[in-house]
């Protein structure tokens, strides 16, 4: 099962680095296409192997 807490500090940690990147993209001057499509991959990408990891599951309590 899924922690609700988990996702939301999970997403908010990764939300922060995904804004990181994007102040990165816009003081190197990259294109807009990459400012717009890196973040948005970077999101989908770190989410997607967090949750394959279980980082987002409820830890057993036996």
């Amino acid at each position: 099962m899924v922690s609700k807490p988990r996702v939301a500090l999970g997403m908010l940690i990764l939300a922060a680095l995904a804004g990181g990147l994007l102040a990165l993209l816009i003081s190197l001057d990259v294109g807009a296409f990459w400012a717009k499509t890196l973040p948005l991959a970077f999101l989908v990408g770190a989410a997607t192997v967090a949750q394959s990891l279980g980082l987002f599951n409820k830890k057993d309590s036996a």
